[in-house]
């Protein structure tokens, strides 16, 4: 059942959402060549600590996972495409970096992702970014009352698959509210005017996912959490909670200064 928000609640999700963009915002600062990502998760950590929110990915154990999620970050570097679990690995130059964070403030949460590069970057690792935030874009827009999911899952796959890289079926965005996963799921790719229809109310997490060979495959790491390219290929991931509402798709995640 999807649930549609008032704008009082929108309003709520708005300010775990600003948590949220202060959290990235932070750690993308604090992400340097030899800083260890066990050291970015705390600093997310603090972020939710001063704002007096909790992580939704803490502790939290989805069907496939063999563990509970130990970090309120997920941290995914260079071939990992999302779901990485903060370790001691310290950043090297030119790795690119996907962070994933969530914050839930007086009950409603706030879900994004950044992916970018550590350092000296690569043509090829700004063209794929660059190209993930374009297709997040495209499915932001697509976002409005009179549209369907489909509408807004043809925009983000179109503009991946334009550009020649690869998406992970299985995976996308979803609904967000008082849990952080909720009803619909909202896929990388799909066909336009096919799918749930639009209403305002209505709060998605848009996730656009790429592979920079433009195959699709992939596979769970040892961890049981990371998902990995099957070609070592780079991935990116980046991601906004969006609402949707009569004046337009309102983003609720936005970047804001730590």
């Amino acid at each position: 059942m999807v649930e549609l928000k008032t704008d009082t609640s929108i309003d709520a999700m708005h300010a775990a959402g600003r948590v949220v963009g202060r959290a990235l915002t932070a750690v993308r600062e604090a992400a340097r060549v030899g800083v260890s990502l066990l050291e970015l998760d705390e600093v997310a950590r603090e972020v939710l600590r001063e704002a007096g929110a909790s992580s939704p990915f803490l502790g939290y154990r989805p069907s496939f996972a063999p563990t509970p999620f130990p970090a309120v970050i997920c941290a995914s570097v260079n071939d990992a495409i999302v779901h990485g679990i903060p370790t001691r690995y310290r950043l090297r130059d030119g790795d690119l970096l996907s962070v994933d964070c969530g914050a839930v403030l007086d009950g409603w949460a706030g879900d994004s992702a950044i992916s970018f590069v550590v350092g000296t970057a690569r043509p090829a690792d700004l063209r794929l970014v660059e190209t993930a935030e374009r297709a997040l874009a495209a499915g932001i827009e697509a976002a409005v009352p009179g549209n369907r999911i489909g509408d807004i899952a043809h925009a983000v796959g179109r503009v991946c698959r334009t550009a020649g890289y690869g998406v992970p079926q299985g995976f996308g965005g979803h609904g967000v509210g008082r849990r952080m996963h909720e009803e619909p799921e909202v896929p990388n790719e799909g066909r336009p005017g096919r799918g749930l229809p639009l209403r305002p109310g209505m709060v998605l997490a848009i996730e656009p996912m790429l592979i920079a060979s433009g195959r699709d495959g992939y596979h769970a790491a040892p961890d049981g959490w990371t998902l990995c390219t099957d070609d070592g290929s780079r991935a990116a991931h980046v991601e906004h909670t969006v609402a949707i509402t009569e004046s337009g798709p309102r983003i609720l995640t936005a970047r804001v200064p730590a």
